[in-house]
């Protein structure tokens, strides 16, 4: 078994996805050329709805968790829980410089 290290830091803004207004799922994309190399190098079965585990970072917030693929524009996307956004004093249409790492690759 061959170990990939991929991490892939940048910037992007929070947004709202409003398919379910019940519920307020926060999400950033992720770059398309860093999520077409994340496709490659996780090819293969995939966990549910294409998930890959991913340990992810903003500010001084790290949790583990995933991305999952938006067929809409070729990129990943990373859901942002609540803790996360309060404890970084971030809200829908802020910009925040975020870090993902694969694990279990």
């Amino acid at each position: 078994m061959m170990l990939v290290h991929v991490k892939v830091v940048f910037d992007t803004e929070l947004w709202l996805w409003d398919a379910r207004r019940d519920e307020s799922w926060v999400f950033v994309s992720l770059p398309v050329d860093d999520s077409e190399e994340i496709r490659e190098v996780t090819a293969g079965p995939r966990r549910g709805f294409g998930a890959v585990r991913v340990r992810a970072t903003i500010g001084g917030t790290t949790w583990v968790t995933s991305i999952f693929p938006d067929s809409g524009s070729g990129s990943y996307v990373l859901p942002v829980k609540r803790a996360v956004r309060r404890a970084e004093e971030l809200d829908v249409g802020d910009t925040a410089t975020v870090t993902v790492e694969l694990v279990d690759v």
